[in-house]
């Protein structure tokens, strides 16, 4: 499996252990995310796996939807990523995007990856759940919003960049870089 497709499995494994322990009365809390519920963000974060499979062609194909089991639907999503992560040939198709020509692994590593570090402490938060990240993660995740540019602070994707305590851990730093109030 080589780094891209490691890296997916083991947050989407993550995200996918978060959701299952998300209390039913904790669906309609709401998320750091304005205007989102706990659902809300999942159905978000299933839909984008279809976004990013529909640059290079294809579709996350019949999955259950997130508001009916939120589970269910985010486990049928993941499972059709990291089988084109998986696929040598679907990993590399390439197209041109955002940030100019890529592939499905890289734009998956850069934006889908990123998205499942942020919006797993976004789900916690909402559910009341442990709000951890990995070191590792938070300082991957760093440098992957750093190279975001100006295009971090485009509409609906993070807020402006809040100031943290004077003592705050790299994770707490992170997330205010993100316009998220950890503390």
């Amino acid at each position: 499996m080589n780094e891209t497709a490691a890296r997916y499995a083991r947050l989407s494994e993550a995200f996918a252990d978060l959701v299952k322990r998300v209390p039913q009365e904790r669906w309609g809390a709401p998320s750091p995310c304005e205007g989102w519920t706990a659902l809300d963000l999942v159905g978000h974060v299933v839909d984008t796996q279809g976004m990013f499979l529909g640059l290079v062609g294809r579709e996350l194909g019949d999955v259950p939807s997130a508001a009916a089991d939120p589970a269910a639907s985010w486990d049928a999503a993941r499972a059709v990523v990291l089988a084109d992560l998986t696929d040598p040939g679907r990993a590399e198709t390439g197209f041109d995007g955002y940030f100019g020509r890529t592939t499905f692994a890289a734009a998956v590593d850069r934006f889908v990856n990123f998205d499942l570090v942020v919006h797993r402490w976004d789900l916690a938060r909402a559910a009341g759940l442990d709000e951890r990240i990995d070191p590792d993660d938070v300082r991957w995740a760093r440098g992957a919003a750093d190279s975001f540019g100006d295009s971090l602070r485009s509409s609906g994707v993070c807020g402006a960049e809040l100031t943290p305590p004077a003592d705050a851990d790299e994770q707490t730093r992170l997330l205010a870089f993100l316009g998220r109030r950890a503390w």
